[in-house]
């Protein structure tokens, strides 16, 4: 992979204003596939609703009467018509509701998005637009700056909180996806064939932040566990010793 990668810039018509250069930073690291995949599996899982649910055979209405009795007509034995065997009984470890989202560390984010880019820079997939000065909104200029820039597949268009009249005419076409820059996410970048970036949102996404701290890979405790954590644990030598103390007031006093 170069060392300075570069990418297409457009106008906002779609004529040719030659190239680009990119963030090596961001744009031009070893993309590394497991952490990608990781966060990609993250992401899935946390657009999950999580609201499927069955009823086990406590739930379902009926079945309180056994429904023959135990021994003589030559049946077999069953004790409810709500049993897991029967038409209309429950199910047996079927699925109830749950939350199927992941924690992922943030630097594990980062470093997916931009292996994603990355990835996407190698391929030449990485589009940049100058500043959109549509004068008004309509599909067909959005549907045509597409054409120019080669993107005729699935396209992520990462626009800026100014951006209206662009956003107005590209969120109507098919396999167009819309985003900001601050709201990037490596999912979105590997399900597009192309990312098409403005020169602004370009610098946004190169001047973002990737440091990462120690505090990104710990749990923050809630108020209860902080104080429950700052007290000394039972049978430690600090909790002994303030039991000593205490027994020892008490043979003072008396």
């Amino acid at each position: 992979m170069p060392d300075t990668p570069r990418a297409a810039l457009f106008s906002s018509d779609g004529t040719p204003k030659g190239d680009v250069n990119l963030d090596p930073s961001v744009f031009g690291i070893e993309p590394n596939i497991p952490v990608m995949h990781q966060v990609v599996t993250a992401q899935r899982a946390a657009a999950r609703s999580g609201t499927a649910s069955t009823k086990t055979r406590s739930e379902v209405r009926g079945g309180g009467r056994k429904p023959w009795r135990q021994k003589g007509l030559g049946r077999a034995r069953h004790g409810s018509i709500r049993s897991p065997q029967w038409v209309g009984g429950g199910v047996v470890f079927g699925p109830h509701p749950r939350d199927y989202s992941q924690r992922t560390p943030k630097k594990m984010k980062k470093l997916a998005l931009r292996s994603a880019l990355s990835a996407r820079a190698s391929e030449g997939s990485i589009k940049v637009v100058e500043t959109i000065d549509w004068a008004e909104p309509k599909t067909k200029t959005a549907s045509s700056l597409l054409t120019a820039v080669g993107a005729t597949r699935k396209a992520l268009v990462v626009l800026g909180p100014t951006d209206r009249i662009a956003e107005r005419s590209f969120r109507n076409l098919p396999q167009v996806v819309l985003t900001h820059s601050g709201q990037l996410s490596a999912y979105d970048v590997l399900w597009a064939d192309t990312v098409l970036f403005t020169t602004d949102t370009l610098g946004s996404v190169a001047a973002g932040s990737y440091d990462v701290s120690e505090k990104d890979f710990v749990m923050e405790a809630d108020e209860a566990g902080a104080s429950a954590a700052s007290e000394p644990p039972k049978g430690t030598a600090s909790s002994r010793q303030s039991s000593e103390d205490d027994f020892a007031g008490e043979g003072e006093m008396s």
